[in-house]
């Protein structure tokens, strides 16, 4: 680590995209191997599993090294959502309905867009969406609902993929 002690902000911020990028391809790496191995259905269950289990790891790192407060309601799924490792590559938003409920978009998605750029259809990874965003908002919260507004194979069209979380109190 003392070797990343020199390196400009510049420089970091683009260790961070790389770094980012790569954890990216390899996740597409695992799942095109299960795929060929074990066929799309079988792919698309252990890729679940995965993200269910990640998405929690992700969220609890994000909450200790960022001081975000456990049980801190949507405040804090919207500060952690901007330190995932998807922020750093992809372009996303969030819109405040009101004090009980938020909206995020991803409007650029680096997966979605290496399928266009290959001429292949939208990955349909709403199934898997579901698991990982509600697992990494109840991490986070456990009284935070999720909700799918759209994710492929739903048509989508100035955005990848929209999510609502509400939450009660």
């Amino acid at each position: 680590m003392k070797h990343l002690t020199h390196l400009s902000r510049e420089e970091l911020l683009k260790l961070i995209d790389v770094y980012a990028k790569n954890w990216l391809a390899h996740d597409g790496c695992w799942f095109l191997a299960a795929e060929e191995k074990y066929g799309m259905a079988a792919a698309v269950e252990l890729d679940a599993k995965s993200w269910e289990r990640f998405a929690v790891t992700e969220a609890k790192r994000i909450m200790k090294e960022f001081e975000i407060p456990s049980n801190g309601g949507l405040k804090a799924l919207e500060k952690a959502l901007q330190f995932r490792l998807y922020a750093a590559i992809n372009r996303q938003q969030i819109e405040w309905v009101n004090g009980r409920t938020m909206i995020f978009r991803m409007l650029e998605c680096r997966v979605q867009q290496t399928r266009h750029q290959k001429n292949l259809p939208d990955f349909p990874c709403k199934s898997v969406g579901l698991i990982e965003f509600s697992q990494f908002a109840k991490a986070v919260d456990a009284r935070i609902k999720t909700k799918c507004l759209a994710c492929p194979p739903d048509p989508v069209t100035d955005f990848s993929c929209a999510w609502e979380f509400t939450i009660d109190s």
